[in-house]
């Protein structure tokens, strides 16, 4: 798409003024800005920050929930030739040290005291941070530090430049062009030092364009913002396509009210990587083992319905008359009412991705009529990859190419793409960006799979994750640590879980139980916990996690590939991993090899064939207040299964 993010903007603004563009709930009220109003405070807050010094190709990072100011500032930023960098609000101050010296912020916006505090906290390790201009006033009116105002201020100075300098704002929207830098995302460092990954208005914009392409996305979509605006995902749902479309972007009041704001909006357009999906249906579950015995009766009857008929269905195919009737009282009393608790009840497209998806989730959301499906893509790739078209939405793969894609094998199995939308480069980064884009324009994703025989691309592992298993029975063994985790993770039970093998004779595992899922199972059968340490030891949630893993082995043994990565041993960890303590990325992906360091102790004991083994972890609780966890670990053996043979 030949054009920019502020000229989209304005050309919504000219054609369409009262429509609205974005909605914020705010004390339990939805407030509606027009595209007018957007244009209106783009132009005042782009004027502000020019009056303030932010030149052009500058570094402007942005640090918040998703509120429409700040989606304004970003294209405030834009609209001057600067690039804004959106980061993840739930970072630690400490992390916040590296991109903004990388690259060298002076002007930071923020949503709030929480964030202000961060800053300030790392101030004197940022030589160049001299302006930070917070949205939310509350809490910050005695503060008193050089550069530190509010976002109030800076719309009121800019609306004075602008008023004296009308002709301004569009003059410096027209210097832009397309192949100008429009942004930075940050890659989330699971492997060391995170990456500044670089894009153009025209790589966003051209996979914004494919994706909307792809499923007839119109202006009349409504999103729901709610995932955090530095992850590329959430990034081109609500801010690419949301501008080349022209649909509205709705922001909910906080995080605890996602899911009350789901269900007020009912987005049409819905994007969620597994674990909320997960969540949602847990939480359905749960209220469904709580219901009486003829409602629970009706729910199993007609889900068990839905499981045959509603993939069928869903995948446009035909079904018997009887089988049609039934799904259509089913929908009646069960499925449409379902949806309309989860708040999907308007959805005519909804994505996952990040991860892989359970085929009994993935089969639960389609079967009650949800068109849900699989993508695959990275910040590096601009998001859209490859996609399931409507009625090929299937478990195991993740799509086919999308639109101006092209996709290699490499010898080794990684998949190489090339598209429009690839990165420039990452920021001052040339050895690495040579690394993952050759001379003549392919992407190593870095990631394992292959294309079936419907033209589908099913992605294994990580390539540099892909082991092999050492002595014993499965010498040379193919060991995909996150295809394990992955299928563990399917069980609602089981929140994270981290494989061990690579080198090793066999495979063994560390598993995090779901709290709320093992909680409540716990609770209907009266087994009392104190805590998550205490419930993840009882000798019952170690068998009911083990039931799980063997159920795991037994899938393991009938994929010939594969079979060797069946886990002999388990443990169930005393903590829940967490990205404070290093153990997760902010984008939820496990740190496996910093795991394998910091619980030595326990990898040891596994592989030792020990029953038991204590073990004291440091700790960050929420309020950053730091402490120990410990206990003493119960692992043991879980049961193995002979390959199965494949039929002559």
């Amino acid at each position: 798409m030949e054009t920019t993010f502020p000229k989209l903007l304005f050309t919504h603004a000219a054609k369409r003024p009262q429509a609205p563009a974005m909605r914020e709930k705010e004390y339990g009220i939805w407030q509606t800005l027009t595209w007018s109003d957007l244009a209106t405070l783009v132009e005042h807050i782009a004027c502000g920050l020019h009056e303030a010094g932010l030149t052009r190709n500058e570094h402007l990072v942005v640090v918040g929930a998703n509120r429409p100011r700040l989606y304004a500032t970003m294209l405030a930023a834009q609209s001057l030739g600067a690039i804004p960098v959106p980061l993840y609000q739930d970072a630690a101050a400490v992390e916040c040290v590296f991109p903004l010296n990388n690259a060298e912020v002076r002007f930071c916006v923020v949503e709030d005291q929480e964030q202000v505090d961060k800053l300030l906290e790392v101030r004197d390790q940022c030589q160049g941070l001299n302006h930070i201009y917070f949205d939310d006033p509350r809490g910050l009116r005695k503060y008193d530090e050089p550069g530190l105002a509010s976002l109030e201020s800076l719309i009121e100075a800019g609306k004075a430049f602008a008023s004296k300098n009308p002709g301004f704002m569009k003059a410096e929207i027209d210097k832009a062009q397309p192949n100008d830098v429009a942004a930075m995302f940050y890659t989330s460092g699971t492997t060391g030092t995170p990456n500044g990954v670089v894009h153009t208005h025209f790589s966003l914009l051209n996979r914004a364009e494919a994706g909307s392409t792809f499923d007839a996305l119109t202006d009349h979509e409504e999103v729901l913002a709610y995932l955090p605006t530095a992850w590329i995902g959430q990034n081109i749902f609500s801010y690419a396509q949301w501008l080349e479309r022209g649909y509205v972007v709705n922001c909910p009041e906080s995080s605890a009210t996602v899911t009350i704001d789901l269900k007020e909006i009912g987005p049409t357009y819905y994007f969620a990587p597994p674990r909320v999906f997960e969540g949602l249906l847990t939480s359905v579950m749960i209220r469904m083992e709580d219901a009486g015995t003829v409602k629970r009766n009706m729910f199993h009857y007609f889900m068990d319905i839905a499981k045959r008929v509603g993939p069928t269905l869903m995948d446009g195919k035909s079904v018997a008359f009887g089988d049609k009737l039934l799904y259509t009282v089913g929908n009646a009393l069960v499925y449409g009412p379902l949806r309309n608790t989860l708040g999907l009840s308007r959805v005519r497209v909804a994505y996952t991705a990040g991860e892989a998806i359970g085929p009994d989730l993935f089969s639960f959301y389609r079967s009650i009529g949800v068109n849900l499906k699989q993508l695959y893509g990275s910040t590096e790739t601009a998001v859209f990859v490859c996609m399931q078209p409507d009625h090929e939405a299937r478990s195991d793969t993740v799509g086919v190419p999308v639109q101006g894609v092209e996709i290699k094998l490499a010898d080794n199995g990684e998949v190489l793409v090339k598209s429009k939308g690839l990165l420039k480069e990452y920021f001052k980064n040339p050895s690495a960006t040579a690394e993952v884009l050759t001379s003549d324009g392919w992407y190593h994703t870095s990631d394992a799979g292959f294309l079936d025989a419907h033209g589908h691309l099913k992605i294994i592992d990580r390539v540099k994750d892909v082991g092999r298993l050492k002595g014993g029975a499965n010498d040379g063994s193919m060991f995909a640590p996150k295809y394990v985790e992955n299928k563990l993770k399917f069980f609602p039970h089981i929140k994270e879980a981290v494989a061990l093998g690579d080198g090793r004779e066999r495979v063994c595992a560390m598993i995090n139980i779901d709290m709320e899922a093992v909680g409540n199972w716990a609770e209907r059968r009266n087994l009392p916990y104190a805590g998550y340490t205490d419930l993840a030891q009882k000798p019952e949630v170690y068998q009911l996690i083990k039931e799980c893993v063997e159920k795991v082995n037994a899938d393991l043994a009938e994929d010939a590939l594969l079979a060797g990565s069946q886990i002999h041993r388990f443990l169930v960890l005393h903590k829940e991993l967490d990205a404070d303590d290093g153990e997760l990325t902010r984008t939820n992906k496990v740190r496996r090899g910093y795991i394998s360091e910091k619980y030595a102790v326990l990898v040891d004991a596994l592989y030792g064939g020990k029953t038991e083994q204590f073990i004291e972890t440091a700790v960050k609780f929420e309020d950053g207040r730091s402490g120990s966890v410990s206990a003493t670990l119960k692992m043991g053996d879980s049961k193995t299964f002979a390959p199965v043979k494949a039929a002559a």
